[in-house]
């Protein structure tokens, strides 16, 4: 018995390990971005075997034959798989909820375009290019709130208050043009680091502005809805 326990403590802390070394190895560029998401899902494997395990030696140890070893170490181990298992699970429950894609626009009859950003766009995997009317229907069903917004805010006016929103959320700011009304930045991701960019295009509307929002991930099918939220997070800054 003591054996499978530490075999057990042993998997818990390989799991939390494999955790722990997905998103911060890729963000400090151990490994490539796949070589993280291969961790997070090898996590979920041995988290959810030392999980099991954590709840079979519990059932042993309300054995009267097996009651003096405690209950400490098996409920030890299913606190670590917990905790190991807890963000892949969430990021497989959000994932499901979303569609598969990454570039989400509050315009997609005509989303704002990449200028200064543009070569690294096209580096990417994903590229610089909008989807078209495939992507633009599964964002309009999934995301139907992703729209324009307005500010009764003169151009030159909103353009500084959209930078000072997009400098409020830790976005490095690339590019700026007063001219056409153009804003690009890079938002880098807590976990992973994963770079998604930003352009948003500010267009006089009447007595006011209207806001354009663009935003997209450079690797990677699914964002897991990471690019709504943060339009959604600026737009809300905006008000």
């Amino acid at each position: 018995m003591r054996s499978a326990r530490l075999l057990a403590i042993a998997i818990a802390a390989a799991a939390l390990v494999m955790l722990l070394a997905s998103g911060p190895g890729t963000r400090l560029g151990l490994w490539p971005w796949m070589t993280g998401l291969e961790l997070l899902r090898w996590d979920a494997y041995t988290g959810f075997a030392s999980g099991a395990a954590g709840v079979v030696l519990l059932a042993l140890h309300a054995l009267p034959r097996w009651r003096p070893l405690g209950f400490g170490v098996p409920l030890l181990v299913v606190a670590i798989s917990v905790a190991a298992l807890a963000p892949p699970l969430y990021m497989l429950h959000q994932a499901k909820q979303v569609p598969p894609i990454h570039d989400i626009t509050t315009d997609v009859e005509h989303p704002p375009q990449f200028v200064a950003l543009l070569p690294e766009r096209r580096k990417s995997p994903n590229g610089a290019e909008y989807g078209g009317p495939g992507i633009a229907a599964q964002q309009k069903k999934a995301y139907p709130d992703i729209v324009s917004k307005h500010l009764q805010l003169q151009p030159t006016d909103a353009l500084n208050h959209a930078i000072d929103a997009a400098k409020s959320l830790g976005w490095r700011i690339v590019g700026t043009d007063g001219i056409e009304g153009r804003i690009e930045a890079t938002a880098t991701t807590a976990w992973f680091g994963f770079q998604d960019d930003v352009v948003i295009r500010i267009q006089p509307d009447g007595q006011g502005s209207r806001i354009d929002v663009r935003s997209v991930s450079r690797v990677g099918e699914s964002d897991v809805g990471a690019n709504a939220r943060r339009i959604r997070e600026f737009l809300a800054k905006l008000t």
